[in-house]
């Protein structure tokens, strides 16, 4: 018998976005602060990405590394449906912002914020 160990990363933020958080937080004076990923329901295909910032994980949340000292919380519930994600950020003039790829949704919004499975 076999087992597979799966080493690929709950969330993977690209540069850009890991950069862009980074400025977020220092401009917020809170440089040591988490970056929290979550779903709620909600949005015009059922579920919302959520991006917001905490001082300390909680006791159930996922600590994650992001890369350059950025550190990143998700609760148990949302990892469930944002396992493989890769975030990024574009500034692109008509496009700006995050955009996430998750491999677990079936269909999403024309804006990108909202998904089901």
């Amino acid at each position: 018998m076999t087992t597979e160990v799966n080493t690929k990363p709950l969330i993977t933020l690209t540069e850009s976005a890991v950069r862009h958080v980074k400025i977020l937080l220092s401009r917020k004076g809170t440089p040591e602060h988490y970056l929290r990923v979550s779903v709620a329901g909600g949005g015009c295909s059922g579920m919302s990405y959520k991006l917001d910032t905490t001082e300390a994980p909680s006791p159930t949340d996922r600590v994650l590394e992001f890369g350059s000292g950025l550190k990143g919380v998700v609760d148990l519930k949302s990892s469930l449906y944002l396992a493989g994600m890769v975030l990024d950020y574009s500034d692109d003039l008509m496009n700006a912002g995050f955009k996430f790829n998750n491999p677990n949704a079936k269909t999403s919004c024309g804006c990108g914020e909202s998904f089901s499975t």
